[in-house]
C-alpha cells in the first residue's frame, strides 16, 4: 500500500492525475477507513492500538496533502462520493497482495435477482399519500405528447463540433469578465403575483417579471439576504410551474415551507421528512432535503413536476457525488416529461474553488450535458461565427451563457431597496433524541402548571366562590409568592379576583359547548372564555419565581437545551453564509453552545475567532483583530453578553443569532456590532428559531413587545418590555395552550 501511495503522490506532484491514479487513491482511502475502524474496535493493548493508528494516520496525512493539490482527488474523500467498481477491484487486489483475505461477496441467486428490483430498498420509499394521489386518477396515463411535439435539436452541420466547448465556456468567465457583474437583462419589476399585504423589492420583482414573460431557466446568484426564496416561489407562480419540487439543505427546509405559506398562501406545501409517511401527496410545492432525496428518487421522478428549484446549488458541484447525480437525474426526467419546465438554481456562491464549479449547475439547468453545450446555447455560439481560437469568442460566449439566465445582484447594488438593518427569521426543525427530550420537558412544564391551575380551581369550587365576579384591580400586586395561587383560592380571602385583566369576567365552566351555545360564541372563543386568565397569570408568576431557585427542569433549562440542540444547524448555516457572502458574526448566549459551534467550524475547516467572557482585554482585542484583518478568518464567535457591546465588527454584513435573548434591546445591541460607522452594506441578522418549541414563542413575544417598527430595526422609540415580562408571557402562553387542549 505504501508503494501505491507513493505513486499517487508522484502523479500529483507531476500534474498527471489520470483515472488510474484516482482509482488507486480511492482504493487506499477505503482501506484506511476500514483499517482505522477495525483497529479502534480491536481488543489489543492501548499501546499497540496507538502505534497502529499512528502508522495509519501517517499514510492518511500523505493522501490528504496530495488531495489538497487536486480537486478531483479531494472530491473522492467526501462521504457521498461514488465508489467506482475499479476502485473496489483494486482494493481487493491490494488486500490480497498484503496477505489479507478480502471478505467474500455474497453470491446472488438467480431467482432473487429476478424477484428484486434493481433499486436499493431506501430508494423505493413511496409515501401512502403519493399512492393515493396516483389512485385518484387511475386511468389517466402520462401525456408526453407535448414533449414529443416540441422542436428537436438542430441537425445542421456544426462548425464547432470538433471543439471541446465546455472548458472554453467555463474559461470565458475567467478571461472575459471585463469587470462586469454577470446578470442577464431583466424587465421592469412586476407585482402582479404578490399576495395582498406583501411587497416585493424592486430587484425581486424583476425576476418574477422575467418568468412571467416566459424565461424558464435561472441561476439566481444574488447575495444572501436579498430574498432569493421569495423570488423563486413567485417565479413559479408566474410560470404556473406546479407541482414544484424544491431541493434544499436540511437547515432551511422548514423556512421554505414557511415562506411558501407566506408568498403563495393558496398553494399547499409539504415537507418530506425521512420516509415521507406524513407528506401531502396532493401538495403544489414539495420540499425535500438533499440528505433524504436518494430514497425518494423513484416516485419523485414520475410525479409530474413542472418546475424544480435547487437551493444552495453549490452543494451539487461535485458531479461524482450521489447528491449531485440524484439532482441531475430528476432534472433530466422532468425535462423529458414537461415542455420548458421552470428550472432554478439558487446560490450566493456559484463558485467555491474555480469556474469548473459551474459545470454541475449548468447541467441541472439544461444548458450543457456532460460533454457539450445544448440548444439554444450551441446555436447561439454557432451563429456568432467564432471559435475558441478567436479572442472575441470568449466575451461573446460569456454573454451567451449569462443571457440564458444568470442573475447576480449584490447588497451594495440594491441598497436603496432594502433596510439598513433587518432581522430575518430562519426556523429549523429539531429531530432525534434531543428534540424528543426537549418536547417532553416542555410538556412536563405545561403539565405542572396545569396541575397547579386545576388544584386552585378545585379550591374555588370547594369554597363556593362565584363563577363570575367583578374584577379586582389590585389582584396582581400580591401574586408573586410561589404558593400564592393555592393559598389565595383555598381561604377565599380574595374571592373577587376571578376575572381576566380586562375585567370582563372569567369562568371555570366545564361545558364549553354549552357556553358557546348560550353566548352565541364560536367553540374556540368559548374555550378561551372558560379559562380564568388572571389565575393563569398567577400560576405563571409562581412558576417563574420557582424557576429562579429551582435546579430542576424549568423554562430556563429548556431554553438552554434548545440552544444546544440548534448549535449544529446554526453553525452549518453560518458556514454557508461565510462561503457565500464573506465574514459572519455569530452570537450565542451559553458557553457550551459556543464550544459546540466552534467544534463544528473546526470539523468543516472554517477558521474563526472567539470573543467570550473571562478573556483579558489584550486577548479579546487579539481575537477581534484576527477577524477584522485576517481574510482567512471567516467567523467571529461571540458571547451575546460579553461581546454585545463595545466591539467594532463592521467588516461583516451578516450576523447569526443562534440563541434568542429575552429582550429585543440585547438583540439589537448584538446586531449593532456590525451595523456601525464604516459599514458600507446593509446588515442582515439571521435569527435561528427552533420551530414548534418554546423558542418560537419567545421570538414572537420579543417582537410583539418591541413593536413592529422596532422589529424592522428602523430606529423605533417604542419602549421595550422588561426581561421578566417576556419570561412571564412565555409561561402564560404555554399554560393557556395546554388548558385549551
Amino acid at each position: 500500500m505504501t508503494d501505491t501511495v507513493r505513486d499517487v503522490q508522484n502523479a500529483v506532484k507531476n500534474g498527471r492525475v489520470t483515472p488510474a491514479v484516482r482509482t488507486k487513491f480511492q482504493a487506499v482511502a477505503l482501506i484506511l477507513r476500514e483499517e482505522r475502524a477495525r483497529v479502534r474496535a480491536s481488543g489489543t493493548s492501548e499501546g499497540r492500538r496507538n502505534e497502529q493508528l499512528k502508522r495509519l494516520d501517517g499514510i492518511a496525512t500523505t493522501l490528504a496533502v496530495a488531495a489538497v493539490r487536486d480537486a478531483d482527488l479531494l472530491a473522492l474523500l467526501e462521504e457521498d462520493a461514488v465508489v467506482s467498481s475499479a476502485a473496489l477491484t483494486y482494493k481487493r487486489d491490494l488486500l490480497s497482495a498484503a496477505g489479507v483475505a478480502p471478505e467474500p461477496e455474497p453470491e446472488e441467486e438467480p431467482e432473487d435477482v429476478a424477484a428484486t428490483p434493481v433499486a436499493a430498498p431506501e430508494r423505493r420509499a413511496v409515501p401512502q399519500s403519493v399512492i393515493s394521489r396516483q389512485l385518484a386518477n387511475p386511468f389517466l396515463a402520462p401525456d408526453f405528447s407535448a414533449v414529443a411535439a416540441a422542436p428537436q435539436r438542430s441537425t445542421r452541420p456544426r462548425r464547432l463540433g470538433r471543439w471541446d466547448l465546455v472548458p472554453a465556456l467555463l474559461s470565458s468567465f475567467e478571461r472575459a469578465s471585463g469587470g462586469d457583474v454577470a446578470c442577464m437583462p431583466l424587465p421592469p419589476p412586476s407585482s402582479a403575483h404578490t399576495p395582498r399585504g406583501l411587497e416585493l423589492m424592486q430587484h425581486q420583482g424583476q425576476v418574477v417579471a422575467a418568468a412571467a414573460e416566459g424565461h424558464r431557466t435561472f441561476l439566481l446568484a444574488d447575495e444572501p439576504g436579498l430574498g432569493k426564496t421569495a423570488q423563486a416561489l413567485l417565479a413559479a407562480e408566474a410560470a404556473a410551474a406546479y407541482p414544484l419540487l424544491v431541493v434544499v439543505p436540511s437547515v432551511v427546509k422548514t423556512n421554505w415551507a414557511r415562506e411558501a405559506g407566506l408568498w403563495t398562501p393558496h398553494r399547499a406545501a409539504t415537507v418530506i421528512q425521512g420516509s415521507g409517511e406524513n407528506i401531502n401527496g396532493f401538495a403544489d410545492v414539495v420540499i425535500v432535503n438533499y440528505e433524504v432525496l436518494d430514497r425518494h428518487m423513484g416516485w419523485l421522478g414520475g410525479f409530474g413536476f413542472r418546475g424544480m428549484v435547487v437551493d444552495e446549488a453549490h452543494f451539487i458541484k461535485n458531479t461524482t457525488s450521489q447528491r449531485s447525480q440524484n439532482v441531475l437525474e430528476i432534472a433530466d426526467r422532468i425535462r423529458s416529461r414537461t415542455v420548458r419546465p421552470l428550472m432554478m438554481a439558487l446560490t450566493g456562491t456559484p463558485l467555491i474553488n474555480d469556474v469548473d464549479d459551474f459545470r454541475a449547475i449548468w447541467r441541472f439547468l439544461g444548458w450543457i450535458d456532460a460533454d457539450r453545450p445544448l440548444p439554444p446555447l450551441i446555436d447561439e455560439l454557432e451563429d456568432a461565427d467564432l471559435t475558441p481560437a478567436d479572442p472575441e469568442f470568449y466575451p461573446n460566449a460569456r454573454h451567451a451563457v449569462i443571457d440564458l439566465g444568470i442573475v447576480r445582484r449584490r447588497k451594495v447594488d440594491v441598497a436603496a431597496d432594502i433596510p439598513a438593518r433587518r432581522v430575518a427569521d430562519l426556523p429549523v426543525d429539531l429531530d432525534g433524541a434531543e428534540a424528543r427530550s426537549i418536547r417532553a420537558a416542555e410538556a412536563a412544564l405545561a403539565a405542572r402548571m396545569v396541575e397547579r391551575y386545576e388544584r386552585a380551581m378545585a379550591h374555588r369550587a370547594a369554597s363556593g366562590i362565584p363563577v363570575h365576579a367583578p374584577a379586582d384591580p389590585e389582584a396582581d400586586d400580591d401574586a408573586g409568592a410561589p404558593l400564592a395561587v393555592d393559598q389565595h383560592d383555598a381561604d377565599g380571602s380574595d374571592a373577587t379576583d376571578t376575572t381576566d385583566p380586562a375585567g370582563t369576567g372569567t369562568s371555570e365552566v366545564v361545558d364549553v359547548e354549552g357556553l358557546a351555545a348560550a353566548e352565541g360564541l364560536d367553540v374556540a372563543v368559548a374555550e378561551v372564555a372558560a379559562i380564568d386568565h388572571d389565575l393563569v397569570r398567577r400560576v405563571a408568576r409562581a412558576e417563574l419565581k420557582d424557576s429562579a431557585t429551582d435546579t430542576g427542569e424549568n423554562v430556563f433549562s429548556v431554553v438552554r437545551r434548545i440552544g444546544r440542540a440548534k448549535a449544529g444547524l446554526a453553525a452549518d448555516y453560518a458556514a454557508q453564509l461565510a462561503r457565500s457572502a464573506g465574514k459572519v458574526v455569530f452570537f450565542a448566549k451559553h458557553i457550551d453552545v459556543m464550544d459546540a459551534v466552534e467544534e463544528s467550524f473546526t470539523r468543516q475547516g472554517v477558521r474563526f475567532s472567539s470573543v467570550r467572557g473571562g478573556q483579558t482585554p489584550s486577548a479579546r482585542q487579539q481575537q477581534v483583530d484576527a477577524f477584522v484583518n485576517d481574510p482567512d478568518v471567516a467567523v467571529a464567535v461571540c458571547s451575546l453578553t460579553a461581546a454585545g457591546v463595545g466591539l467594532n465588527l463592521q467588516v461583516a454584513s451578516n450576523v447569526v443569532l443562534a440563541e434568542l435573548s429575552w429582550t429585543d434591546a440585547e438583540q439589537t445591541q448584538a446586531i449593532d456590532r456590525a451595523h456601525r460607522i464604516g459599514q458600507t452594506e446593509p446588515v442582515t441578522a439571521w435569527r435561528i428559531i427552533a420551530a414548534q418549541t418554546v423558542d418560537a414563542r419567545i421570538a414572537k413575544l420579543i417582537d410583539s413587545k418591541a413593536g413592529l417598527a422596532a422589529r424592522a430595526l428602523d430606529g423605533s422609540d417604542e419602549e421595550v418590555a422588561a426581561t421578566t415580562d417576556v419570561q412571564l408571557e412565555v409561561l402564560v402562553a404555554l399554560l393557556t395552550d395546554a388548558l385549551r387542549g
